[in-house]
């Protein structure tokens, strides 16, 4: 299948907020007005979706509201974007009743992470559509050390130059929405190379656990000649990322993987440098891949944007890591 590449956002563009997990209604105020803060910086003017303030018991709306909002994002000329309010739970219920062809007609930018990693994915392999495990509206609410995050979401989805990863300086794992002056910052001790290697190929993937709810289904993209992006939150403790993991190998088009790269985990997800290498060594499906760990994406702070469907060049050595998006 062709991928589409969407229109990079310029100065003065109108972007869409929908919320296809959890409402905004759960976002604070405090949050809403530093966001709106950060794209007026940016220069572009936010919209919200119709239904975006609706809310049921499970902290999201009907599948028609998200639907109609969805669609009425792509199909408006005048937004150049779509961002999501927040990840949740739910956002694969919308996949049987999306109009693909919408989708494929209206190529645009469509950002967010965690949950809405099941659309994402399931975007690029319905219509070839690159899209993007970024930050979500939410993320642009926090008040403090956004620098990092910022500066990747406009090298990947403002600028065409092909752009490296740089580790962050510090991270964060902070709860920073219920109190935005209190902030603990962490120093990053930097990438963590499983096995060495260089390789290239098709960004794929995103949140591990929702990832794999697209398993057995039209919606999963093909994962040959892909560099594999997981990561997971910290409900995911090492043996629920391993059996997770295994998940994934055992998928057909596995065996044509050409590499991984694992996200940051959360403190609470009691994950180490050392159990990851034994997770990995215990599967000889992995044992030529190039996999490197502790990169900035996932549910910690600051976070990368990546292009889902995109191409990257990743080279891993014990002296130097390279990761590279080429195409985005």
């Amino acid at each position: 299948m062709k991928r589409l590449i969407p229109s990079k956002l310029h100065f003065g563009d109108t972007v869409r907020v929908i919320a296809p997990s959890r409402s905004i209604s759960i976002i604070d105020k405090e949050s809403r007005e530093i966001a709106k803060n950060r794209f007026d910086e940016l220069g572009l003017t936010l919209t919200f979706s119709k239904h975006i303030e609706e809310i049921d018991n499970f902290a999201s709306s009907s599948i028609k509201s998200r639907i109609e909002d969805l669609h009425t994002a792509f199909l408006d000329p005048n937004v150049k974007a779509i961002f999501t309010v927040i990840g949740g739970f739910n956002s694969n219920q919308l996949l049987r009743y999306i109009d693909w062809n919408i989708i494929k007609k209206n190529p645009k930018i469509f950002c967010g992470y965690s949950d809405i990693t099941a659309m994402s994915n399931a975007f690029f392999a319905k219509t070839g559509l690159i899209t993007y495990s970024g930050p979500h509206y939410s993320t642009f609410g926090q008040k403090l050390y956004l620098d990092y995050t910022l500066e990747y979401f406009r090298k990947c989805l403002m600028e065409d130059n092909p752009f490296k990863i740089v580790a962050s300086s510090k991270w964060s794992d902070d709860e920073w929405y219920i109190n935005q002056d209190d902030r603990k910052l962490i120093d990053n001790k930097g990438y963590f190379v499983i096995q060495e290697g260089n390789t290239k190929g098709t960004a794929i993937g995103g949140n591990l656990c929702t990832f794999n709810l697209l398993q057995g289904t039209e919606y999963f993209p093909k994962v040959e000649d892909a560099i594999l992006f997981i990561e997971d939150d910290y409900t995911s403790e090492p043996h629920t990322f391993d059996r997770d993991l295994q998940s994934l190998i055992y998928q057909p088009e596995f065996k044509n993987v050409r590499g991984i790269v694992v996200g940051r985990f959360q403190t609470k997800s009691n994950m180490t440098n050392n159990l990851l290498t034994q997770i990995i060594e215990t599967k000889k499906e992995l044992k030529n891949l190039p996999i490197v760990a502790n990169v900035d994406f996932g549910h910690t702070d600051p976070k990368i944007t990546i292009p889902i469907g995109g191409t990257v060049k990743l080279q891993a050595s014990s002296i130097n890591v390279f990761i590279e998006f080429t195409e985005h």
